[in-house]
């Protein structure tokens, strides 16, 4: 969420950031709400402190054995304006939130100003795309022929986009999961966590989900609960509604977590193999960091999430997105884009974020500064990275002419010593 101190003296820097993002909100319904909102909360607090002098007033008469009957018809008078006022607040409140609660956060200026991924800026490469002397096959037909992902069982026991990893496919996802998991906490100083894979309707808010993409959630039957998109929504609320220290600053996360997305307008989109499933994955880096400290914890996050591929040696690159590819929470995103041979594209891995203060300020998590003095702290996550996407560039990147799959060293003692996968 946008701090409303800020929308309100700083209108037209907003309305220009957003509009970069291509977002087109009624700010002057917005206003008008706000303004509506202010002005009952000053009368209000007027009526109350007008009530509590009367209240001091009329003690006084009964002391004094004085007639306090007008005085007394008074105060129920205020009571009922009083109250009156606050339900009519609490609507304007509401509508007020409602608009505040799905304007996108506002770009960084360092973020390229564009409509789609098409204007995204390359700012890395890292490694070279692999040489084969055959035809490279895409995961799914490798999957396929080792007997190691099974599509057409896993819908029929679910339906599309769920996958049946079986035999060295799922010690392949498992080992994957293992290794990041080990990199971040024993390299890269993350605590691990296991968060809920169901959060409630405040969490989803907290973090920017609710209420603009209900529709690609999967919300749970009888009760108001959510299976979790990413590991993003349970470990940043970890700290909803709390005030840390500043010298806890920053704090680190990593969370091994299936998720869960409906995928809402994305059909015929991908729909082969392991790259858009209703289910996955993902090893997920969240950092809540001091605000003047937040962009170099975001380029730190992003060198941790690299080095995933560089420990197993795949080829990949790092785009900047621009303002219209952004994230609805984001301030700024770099996404790493792994190779993939078989389909002879560069496919996201990972996107690593900096949020600023818009899911502290929605989820109400603060620091003490010094001097007593409580701020928003800045949130920020990334992929570290997202494992079956991962499976999916071993399998294309590490393939042989023998339809059999080189385990990467970095995987190797997570596979009881494994070289490759092969047909028996």
């Amino acid at each position: 969420m946008i701090d409303p101190k800020i929308l309100r003296e700083k209108r037209e820097v907003i309305f220009e950031g957003l509009k970069k993002r291509g977002t087109e909100i009624n700010m002057e319904k917005l206003f008008s709400a706000d303004e509506k909102r202010r002005t009952l909360i000053q009368e209000s607090e007027k009526m109350k402190s007008e009530r509590n002098e009367l209240s001091n007033e009329i003690a006084g008469l009964k002391k004094s054995g004085a007639d306090e009957g007008d005085k007394i018809s008074h105060l129920r008078d205020l009571g009922k304006a009083i109250e009156g006022l606050e339900q009519e607040l609490r609507v304007v409140e509401k509508e007020w939130e409602d608009i505040l609660l799905v304007i996108p956060n506002v770009p960084h200026e360092s973020v390229p100003v564009g409509n789609g991924d098409a204007d995204n800026k390359e700012v890395k490469i890292w490694g070279e795309k692999p040489s084969f002397d055959f035809a490279p096959l895409p995961h799914w037909d490798i999957g396929e022929k080792l007997d190691i992902l099974d599509f057409k069982r896993a819908a029929k026991i679910t339906g599309s986009r769920f996958t049946l990893y079986k035999a060295g496919g799922a010690l392949l996802e498992r080992a994957v999961i293992n290794f990041m998991l080990d990199l971040h906490t024993q390299k890269h100083g993350y605590t691990e966590v296991l968060p809920p894979f169901m959060v409630n309707r405040e969490a989803m808010t907290g973090t920017g989900q609710l209420p603009k993409f209900e529709e690609e959630l999967f919300k749970l039957q009888g009760v108001d609960y959510f299976l979790i998109p990413t590991a993003e929504v349970p470990v940043t609320n970890i700290y909803s509604n709390e005030i840390l220290r500043e010298d806890d600053l920053p704090i680190k996360f990593v969370a091994y977590t299936p998720c869960f997305r409906a995928e809402a307008g994305a059909h015929g989109k991908d729909t082969r193999g392991l790259t858009r499933q209703h289910q996955f994955n993902k090893v997920e880096l969240v950092k809540f960091a001091r605000p003047e400290q937040s962009y170099a914890e975001l380029e730190g996050l992003l060198l941790d999430a690299e080095d995933v591929l560089k420990k197993l040696k795949i080829h990949y690159r790092v785009s900047l997105l621009c303002t219209g590819d952004l994230g609805f929470s984001s301030a700024k995103t770099y996404d790493i884009e792994v190779w993939l041979p078989g389909q002879n594209i560069y496919r996201e891995i990972s996107s690593c974020s900096n949020f600023e203060s818009f899911q502290a300020r929605r989820a109400k998590i603060r620091y003490r500064k010094s001097g007593n003095k409580v701020d928003f702290v800045h949130t920020l996550n990334g992929s570290g990275l997202a494992a079956g996407r991962t499976v999916m560039a071993i399998m294309e990147n590490y393939q042989n002419s023998d339809g059999s799959i080189t385990i990467p060293e970095a995987l190797r003692p997570y596979m009881h010593g494994m070289t490759k996968i092969a047909l028996p």
